[in-house]
């Protein structure tokens, strides 16, 4: 039985083997929660920032925290 193997083939797991992008995507899901969290407080009560274009910039990362948590979500469920 050879040391090496004879081809790259060999080395390379099967996608469903792979626990990375499982891992990815709930991190995904985390990140976009602390973001909903962190916005939608300063909008709702004005914590933990303050300023006058506060509504300017919470609604959109907002909207930017549902959009990367659905596609969290959707990529997630396509791998289970």
């Amino acid at each position: 039985m050879p040391i090496f193997k004879d081809s790259i083939t060999d080395f390379m797991l099967p996608i469903e083997e792979l626990l990375m992008p499982k891992v990815l995507c709930i991190f995904g899901m985390v990140v976009a929660a602390l973001m909903l969290l962190i916005f939608g407080l300063d909008l709702a009560v004005q914590f933990p920032f303050r300023g006058a274009h506060r509504m300017m910039m919470d609604l959109p990362l907002v909207f930017c925290a549902l959009g990367l948590g659905y596609l969290s979500w959707v990529t997630f469920r396509e791998q289970v």
